[in-house]
């Protein structure tokens, strides 16, 4: 059950998916191809959809991008966010295409009428913008007076966000991404204590798989367990589908989402299987049900078996050639080694199709 008390923010509409003012803590990845490449990226949305991912962004850089978003709006029923820098004609461009939202900054897409234009024709279409603040492109005079801080980052944002406001516009969401893990949590807290838009989580060039993944876990997860975060980008220097496996998982260990959660312990001198490749066998099998709330165990010996996961809905325990099949803390079976994950997923699937 979530326990966490989230903090109350302004809901906004990114398409069918509700941002802020509790609802669900939604996943976002980004396509890592150029959006003009078609059928490469159909390819991609079709692979961030079936893993689970709720919102897609795409790089706008040219009108042959903006005019793609069209077709692409086609092949997906995610949400799909137009990112622009330095030209209002290309979110223009974008919202004449069928995007579903905007990730600009006001202060940096040309003049104020052309900002002018592009909230005109967002209020028409009911399509939210989201600020977006990076660390490495702070205004020169606001880290002259703060320097690079949470102050820095926040006053930017807002900035922003002012210039939304004074057309009337509030269908705005935030964020104040940086590399920095502490400067990153800061800055959303202080952000998260002087606004009530809905706030955008991530590390932004987290790096590569492992640094970025235990990166974004800890900075997502202190937040999120805070209250703070209405939706989510794992971002990685790694395939989008491991972005949104990686935000799945944060969502589910802080049970703000509900799932397959599969446990396993560390080998041992007692693990007499090869319990890595065992885990590997059964994350496979049941990839099928990972929207289904079941804890699996995976252990490697009778010591960490059914004891250790007694609070494990179904589980394997390895021997010396065979091992025990259990549920919720009792012992059902032994069957050889070779039949271990053929005799869980039999089971998980009588209980799924109860």
């Amino acid at each position: 059950m979530e326990n966490i008390n989230r903090k109350p923010t302004k809901r906004i509409s990114l398409g069918k998916v509700e941002i802020g003012d509790n609802a669900p803590v939604s996943i976002q990845s980004m396509l890592s191809l150029p959006t003009a490449h078609v059928t490469a990226c159909i390819k991609q949305l079709h692979e961030l959809e079936a893993a689970g991912c709720e919102i897609v962004r795409m790089s706008v850089t040219d009108l042959k991008d903006a005019k793609a978003l069209a077709i692409l709006k086609r092949e997906t029923k995610m949400p799909i966010v137009a990112d622009i820098h330095f030209d209002y004609k290309l979110a223009l461009a974008a919202l004449e295409h069928g995007v579903d939202g905007l990730r600009l900054n006001p202060g940096n897409i040309g003049s104020r009428e052309g900002v002018e234009q592009v909230v005109k024709a967002s209020l028409e279409r009911q399509i939210p913008i989201r600020i977006g603040v990076n660390s490495g492109s702070l205004p020169a005079d606001l880290l002259s007076q703060y320097g690079l801080s949470p102050q820095s980052m926040v006053e930017a944002a807002l900035r922003h966000v002012r210039i939304l406001e004074e057309l009337h516009f509030d269908q705005i969401k935030i964020s104040v991404k940086a590399s920095q893990l502490p400067l990153m949590v800061e800055s959303y807290r202080l952000l998260s204590s002087l606004t009530d838009y809905p706030l955008h989580l991530g590390i932004t060039e987290s790096g590569s798989m492992l640094r970025g993944t235990i990166k974004s876990s800890i900075a997502l997860g202190t937040l999120l367990q805070e209250g703070i975060g209405d939706t989510i980008r794992v971002s990685l220097t790694a395939p989008p589908l491991e972005e949104v496996n990686v935000a799945k998982e944060i969502l589910k260990s802080l049970s703000l989402r509900k799932g397959l959660n599969i446990i396993s312990c560390p080998t041992c001198g007692r693990t007499r299987i090869n319990l890595m490749e065992l885990v590997e066998k059964v994350e496979t099998a049941l990839a099928p049900y990972e929207d289904i709330p079941l804890t699996v165990a995976v252990m490697g010996c009778a010591v960490n078996g059914p004891g250790e996961a007694r609070e494990a809905d179904f589980g394997i325990a390895g021997g010396d050639g065979e091992g025990l099949v259990f549920a919720r803390g009792e012992i059902i079976k032994k069957v050889p080694e070779s039949q271990l994950v053929e005799e869980l997923l039999a089971m998980i699937i009588a209980e799924v199709e109860r």
